[in-house]
């Protein structure tokens, strides 16, 4: 009786967001948008139902168990900005109706946490519980990292992270404050005891070393990094980070996979190219987007994608190398 509860609130959120959309629900469930010219079909064509996912494209994020698709939805994008709900909620209910798995956002994305919170009310009841939900602490010292989570539990509407994360890490001046007396590893240990998070990882994207010394200081699940086809050429995190988190059995997230769209901008590779690239060193790669439309793109990308050749992936290494410079911009 619950799973059929469950999806009569799916089929009537899928009915609704149609509608709003000026948009009709097709037999399958899925939408077609009224006066649709495009010659070629659109992403979500090939999606599965809404809810549903699709298995071939499915992975495990490392020990933490959790299936994951190749592409997640990232926290930037549209996401990282302030009172902009009526376009950033939409979009988060469309990836949820398509049965997105991983969610990120955090405190220092602006109102990335509050326009999760409202669209996790807007969505059908147990929407929540149906995504692994990943957030951050910025702070380095126990006490403020544990109001931030708190005041992050808040935002989002929920009373759980599936993955809390130590955010941005930079210096071993970062690392040597989390993990000394009064620090956040404290924050860590005290919220996954009393059950306000389940897992826990770090991310960066400055300093490749940085992550491998946090590595091999804590037990961590997971690492959120940069992966992309300049990352070869300068400080790299596919030949450093990658390999040791899967020597410890760690999941692997990407992000920067389109340098904040840079590299498309510049027309040196398509979204096609550059998700295949990360997604084929990741278990998922976040990306930031701006619309229900990029949504429905990008997780059409990520499951239809193929393997990738170890010729293809160096020619799209060397396609970037003349610019990797600029497609790095955010390491040290």
């Amino acid at each position: 009786m619950a799973d059929e509860l469950s999806r009569r609130g799916v089929l009537k959120f899928v009915a609704a967001a149609a509608a709003a959309a000026g948009c009709k629900t097709t037999s399958s469930g899925t939408t077609a948008g009224a006066g649709e010219t495009s010659a070629t079909p659109p992403a979500s064509a090939a999606l599965p139902a809404p809810g549903a996912s699709a298995p071939s494209a499915t992975r495990t994020l490392g020990r933490t168990g959790a299936p994951v698709e190749p592409v997640s939805l990232g926290g930037e994008g549209i996401l990282r900005t302030w009172n902009r709900e009526r376009e950033a909620v939409p979009m988060i209910l469309e990836a949820l109706r398509l049965g997105v798995r991983y969610c990120d956002t955090a405190p220092a994305y602006a109102g990335s946490l509050d326009y999760y919170g409202e669209a996790f009310r807007q969505a059908p009841p147990g929407a929540r519980d149906q995504v692994f939900l990943a957030s951050k602490t910025h702070e380095r010292g126990r006490d403020a990292s544990l109001r931030l989570l708190d005041e992050s539990l808040k935002r989002l509407g929920t009373s759980r992270l599936d993955l809390w994360q130590l955010h941005d890490l930079r210096t071993r001046e970062d690392l040597d404050e989390i993990f000394s007396k009064g620090g956040a590893i404290q924050a860590v240990e005290a919220a996954r005891k009393d059950g306000r998070i389940r897992f826990v990882g770090i991310t960066g994207h400055h300093d490749p070393a940085i992550l491998v010394e946090a590595m091999q200081r804590y037990d961590f699940d997971t690492v959120l990094c940069a992966v992309n086809p300049a990352d070869p050429a300068r400080l790299p995190f596919l030949t450093t980070v990658v390999p040791e988190a899967r020597r410890r059995g760690m999941g692997v997230i990407g992000m920067k996979v389109m340098a904040a769209g840079r590299i498309l901008a510049d027309g040196a590779a398509t979204p096609e190219e550059l998700i295949g690239y990360g997604a084929h060193f990741a278990d998922t790669v976040i990306v930031g987007m701006k619309s229900p439309a990029e949504v429905r793109q990008n997780l059409g990308i990520g499951r239809a994608l193929t393997p990738q050749t170890k010729e293809t992936l160096a020619s799209l290494e060397r396609r970037l190398a003349p610019r990797a410079d600029e497609y790095s911009y955010f390491k040290a």
